[in-house]
C-alpha cells in the first residue's frame, strides 16, 4: 500500500465476507498509504506490540464510494468467465485483502455489474 497504491486509483469493492461474496461496486483512492493507527493503540483489536512508530508494520488507505453496481458480481460469476481466470483473488490460497486488477478485468467486471467506468 506504502509504495503502489495512489490518490485516484479505482477499487472494486468486495464483499469477502458475505454470502454470497461478490465485488458490489467501485470506490476510489483519496488518501495514499499511511501508518494504520490501530497498531499503535493497545486497547485496539488491531493492536501489534512489535509495531513501532519508527518502523510501521501495517499500512492502510483511504477510500471513497463511487458507484454501487446494479447487481452485484458473485464469486462463482467471476470464476465462470473465462477472461477473468487469472484474477489474483480467485487463485487457491489467495488471501491478501488487497490485489492487483488489470484493466481488462476491471471492465468485464463493471460490466457484469451493469455499469460502464474508468478505473
Amino acid at each position: 500500500l506504502r509504495d503502489e497504491i495512489r490518490v485516484g486509483d479505482g477499487v472494486l469493492f468486495y464483499h469477502s465476507n458475505a454470502e454470497p461474496t461478490a465485488v458490489v461496486g467501485t470506490a476510489e483512492v483519496v488518501a495514499a498509504g499511511y501508518p494504520d493507527p490501530t497498531q499503535f493503540d493497545p486497547a485496539s483489536d488491531y493492536h501489534d506490540p512489535d509495531s513501532t512508530l519508527a518502523a510501521p508494520r501495517w499500512f492502510c488507505v483511504d477510500v471513497a464510494p463511487v458507484r454501487a453496481f446494479a447487481q452485484p458480481v458473485t464469486r462463482e460469476q467471476l470464476k465462470a468467465c473465462a477472461g477473468l481466470a487469472g484474477m489474483m483473488v480467485l487463485q487457491k490460497g489467495a488471501r491478501l485483502s488487497v490485489q492487483p486488477v488489470t484493466l481488462q478485468e476491471w471492465q468485464t467486471i463493471v460490466a457484469l455489474g451493469g455499469i460502464g467506468g474508468r478505473r
